[in-house]
């Protein structure tokens, strides 16, 4: 017999959670969901979570060295 294994109950983050990975706060993480920084939640009920495994790629992402060998932020050219 073969069962299928359960999703795991911690790959859905709530607002809290996405905070407390971000390092930010959960005001922070509406802020940049609405400015569309964030990827996209998923809506469970009236629930609004985000894969985790979402989160780390778009992370892993984000904070990959540039290519250009430059660091990020400003300049005063």
């Amino acid at each position: 017999m073969t069962t299928t294994p359960l999703p795991d109950p911690v790959a859905l983050l709530s607002v809290d959670d996405v905070a407390a990975l971000l390092g930010v706060s959960p005001r922070t993480v509406w802020r940049l969901r609405d400015g569309g920084h964030l990827p996209p939640p998923v809506r469970v009920g009236s629930l609004v979570r985000w894969r985790r495994a979402t989160l780390l790629m778009w992370l892993d992402e984000a904070t990959e060295p540039r290519r250009d060998g430059r660091k990020g932020g400003r300049t005063n050219d």
